[in-house]
């Protein structure tokens, strides 16, 4: 018999081997997803033995980790902005510079405008609608994607977050007018795809070979969505709101003059913690 501390050094030193970055986080999540157990509880239980079965387990979540599966997908949950998010093939698995978005409508509706209407537009796991929903209580939010499957996750972390009574999902094409009857808002977001088609094969494996390429390619030259965005979904924008992208390393300048082009003024950019320009905002 062996102990969760067994299997979990195991695990680790196998990523560790194979080049996993984060072979310690990971290694726990992989046992603790196993065991069925939460993080907190597989620390406190690591000196308690466990069965054959979980250590079988572990072994086979460990394989799929080392033959390029993100872990998110194989435990089904990532954490963004400090908020558990439930995570399936159906959406991308949520990174850090996106937080920066969250960040930055902070900033703008903090003091001022705290009971903001706010549109999520290619909203994906819905990651971004709950982190916005937690960080300022008195918004309203609508999350929108494409893909029912995606909405389906963003309705399931909705509900997980308590944030049902604040946040509905509907479901329509950013690259087109929006539905009828929508109204209008404070503030769109949209972390839209923004690669460009020919790039999507050189995308490292585990994005390439895993995550949705409907949600990561761009059109030929990356721009496709926010080119739609601006011109069909400004007019959704109450005068004197906001709307956010995040954009690619490269982008901001053809975005900030496409946003300026189409009526936006303010525009502006933030940087991420590599001095890369990925927010872009402007007033209308």
């Amino acid at each position: 018999m062996k102990t969760y501390n067994d299997i979990y050094l195991g695990a680790r030193n196998a990523l560790r081997e194979h080049g996993v970055e984060g072979y310690n986080l990971e290694a726990r999540l992989l046992v603790a997803t196993a065991a069925g157990k939460t993080a907190q509880e597989l620390l406190r239980d690591l000196p308690l033995y466990t069965s054959p079965e979980v250590a079988a387990k572990v072994s086979e979540l460990t394989a799929r980790r080392i033959a390029g599966e993100p872990v998110a997908y194989i435990t089904g949950s990532w954490e963004f902005y400090g908020l558990p998010m439930i995570i399936t093939t159906d959406v991308l698995i949520p990174r850090m510079d996106t937080e920066l978005l969250v960040d930055a409508v902070k900033e703008l509706l903090n003091g001022r405008k705290m009971d903001a209407r706010i549109l999520d537009l290619c909203c994906g796991s819905g990651c971004i609608t709950c982190a916005v929903g937690r960080e300022l209580p008195a918004t309203r939010l609508v999350a929108v994607d494409i893909s029912a499957k995606a909405l389906d996750v963003a309705r399931r972390n909705i509900a997980a977050n308590r944030l049902s009574s604040r946040a509905i999902c509907m479901q329509a094409d950013a690259t087109s007018s929006p539905p009828m009857s929508m109204g209008q808002f404070d503030v769109i977001i949209s972390n839209p795809p923004y690669i460009k088609t020919s790039e999507m094969r050189k995308l490292d494996p585990s994005v390439r070979d895993y995550e949705p390429a409907w949600a990561l390619d761009g059109g030929k030259d990356g721009l496709k969505f926010y080119k739609a965005i601006i011109k069909y979904w400004k007019e959704l924008l109450r005068p004197g709101g906001y709307l956010l992208f995040e954009v690619g390393e490269g982008q901001s300048e053809s975005v900030k003059e496409m946003m300026l082009t189409g009526g936006f003024r303010s525009v502006s950019c933030k940087l991420d913690t590599l001095g890369v320009e990925r927010v872009v905002a402007g007033k209308m």
